[in-house]
């Protein structure tokens, strides 16, 4: 509370000047200004806090928005130290709505920072040279805090949104989040997370980005630590299969194994093998006991005889 009163984040416009919408967040009025209600203030910044670490976290990007004198070097360094991209000169009508030809004129604005890179410039004839780096200053003017924008942006975070009117028309026509410090003489219903405040003071604006930029760093850091849980998810689940894996392989082999043990080899000894292979000793083994070696089949069951049966042709030849 006490930061944002030694910020001038209470000072409202004139009276004559105010928005009747805004008429909830006004605590007073002195000498002809409205006085804004600091309480609810800080409310509402800490929602909105709340509400951008979560859209961050999410995955979504913000697109900050301050194209006001004294909003375009803190919109520049507070983007950049969250890594958000942002807007701080004119806002060029169709940059939401007509992202694919913003989109070309970003690559456009790669290409010739390339080229000056590699020394193309310096090769072309004076005239054409000096084209082209006019038209890179311009280029590069409009778009450098949008030259990694891929995507339209989840959220917008707006200071001014009386001057930022085109802005915020294209992003409620595209369904986009408005984060926005609304003054007194401005309508609260056009933005999604009003944070009631003065946005004319640098000091004001310095320290609500702040705290909003810092917010979207606690996302960037609650979206890694998401990432890495679930990384390490990933890889517990692989190491899990592939033992699963290898129990399974295992089992298997010890399965084969205990079907051949089930059926051994009987081994002999290797005399008796010699003896086996030798053909004297078969020859010796026959003429010592036939019988051991052949079988005479036994005769049926039943108490049939077995003897052959006599022909009667040749009992009539005899």
């Amino acid at each position: 509370m006490k930061s944002l009163l030694e910020a001038g984040v209470h000072f409202g416009h004139q009276t004559r000047r105010w928005n009747p919408q805004m008429k909830r967040y006004i605590f007073t009025q002195r000498n002809g200004i409205h006085i804004i209600d600091l309480q609810q203030t800080l409310g509402m910044i800490n929602d909105a806090c709340r509400a951008m670490t979560q859209l961050v976290a999410d995955g979504g990007k913000v697109l900050f928005v301050g194209t006001k004198r004294q909003a375009q070097e803190v919109m520049q360094s507070e983007a950049d130290r969250c890594g958000m991209w942002y807007v701080n000169q004119r806002w060029l009508g169709g940059t939401l709505t007509n992202f694919q030809t913003i989109k070309t004129r970003i690559s456009y604005m790669l290409d010739l920072q390339q080229k000056r890179d590699q020394g193309y410039f310096r090769v072309l004839p004076k005239k054409e040279a000096v084209k082209l780096r006019d038209t890179l200053n311009r280029l590069e003017k409009y778009f450098t805090g949008l030259r990694d924008m891929n995507e339209l942006p989840k959220a917008l975070f707006v200071i001014d949104i009386g001057k930022e009117d085109i802005c915020i028309a294209e992003a409620r026509r595209m369904g986009i989040e408005i984060f926005a410090i609304v003054d007194s003489d401005c309508d609260p219903g056009k933005v999604t997370h009003t944070i009631p405040g003065n946005d004319d003071a640098v000091r004001s604006i310095r320290l609500i980005t702040g705290k909003l930029a810092s917010a979207a760093l606690e996302g960037l850091a609650l979206r890694e630590a998401r990432l890495e849980a679930d990384r390490e998810e990933m890889e517990l689940a692989e190491r899990e299969a592939q033992m699963l894996t290898e129990q399974e392989e295992d089992a298997l082999g010890a399965a084969v194994g205990t079907g051949d043990e089930a059926y051994p080899e009987q081994e002999l000894p290797e005399v008796l093998l010699s003896e086996m292979e030798s053909p004297e000793t078969v020859a010796e083994a026959l003429e010592e006991s036939p019988e051991a070696v052949l079988e005479v089949p036994e005769g049926p069951s039943d108490g049939t005889s077995t003897e052959p049966e006599e022909n009667p042709e040749q009992e009539s030849e005899v």
